[in-house]
């Protein structure tokens, strides 16, 4: 069942389009990498699904079943938000918003989500602690975790191994893996063309040109291989 299908999308900026007739669909439990070079219109089109930035033209259609307050985000994070002084549970508690409605606290049913999110992501014993003071690895966890109390259906996240050294890159990338396997569908933008082959599902290459399958498909592609190597790297 499709969770996602955008059709003819034209994606910008007060009427100056980035990306022009957008066409992809993703279904339920699909993991999707966008990828594409630098400045071709990756994060706007990440805020065009998030409804801060409107359409310039096409459709966006969600599927019966999700509705907005279902997609998870773990968005990147900037130096002030690195910075920010609360504890590891009032964090995650805080993606729980959509959920407590109107009332003015965190309910047991809450809290029980925000533990068991916190357990899936290793980090309980980091509950108490200060955001501020954790290594960058431990933040996206906490972040992550966040985003789960939001959804269990669809989490979009945006360069979420930006910055991390390569060993806490892979255990980001096995942990968004082990969720994709549970059954939450993924889109993640990625600058990381080689993991994206690694692990994704489908591939939606954005920019001069534009593909949109499989991630085996895109690996055989002559267009990916113009990319890797255009990028320093080669297909493994």
């Amino acid at each position: 069942m499709a969770q996602l299908r955008c059709e003819n999308l034209t994606l910008g900026y007060e009427g100056h389009a980035v990306l022009s007739n957008l066409n992809f669909s993703v279904n339920t439990g699909d993991y999707l990498c966008v990828v594409g070079e630098n400045g071709s219109g990756k994060s706007t089109l990440m805020k065009t699904l998030l409804g801060l930035l409107k359409p310039l033209g096409g459709s966006i259609r969600w599927g019966e079943d999700l509705q907005a307050s279902q997609i998870g985000y773990l968005p990147q994070q900037t130096a002030v938000q690195k910075d920010f002084p609360a504890t590891v549970m009032e964090i995650v508690l805080s993606g729980c918003q959509g959920r407590v409605g109107r009332r003015p606290f965190y309910g047991k049913e809450e809290k029980a989500l925000a533990k068991a999110n916190m357990e899936k992501m290793g980090i309980v014993p980091l509950a108490r602690r200060c955001y501020r003071e954790l290594s960058g690895g431990q933040q996206q966890r906490v972040l992550l975790a966040r985003a789960l109390c939001a959804t269990q259906k669809l989490l979009l996240l945006d360069e979420p191994v930006a910055g991390l050294d390569p060993r806490v890159t892979a255990e980001m990338y096995d942990l968004i893996k082990g969720l994709n396997r549970e059954g939450v569908t993924i889109i993640m933008i990625s600058h990381d063309l080689e993991a994206a082959l690694r692990y994704a599902s489908h591939v939606l290459h954005v920019g001069h040109e534009f593909f949109f399958g499989t991630a085996e498909t895109y690996r055989l592609s002559s267009f990916a291989k113009r990319f890797l190597y255009a990028e320093g790297g080669g297909l493994k």
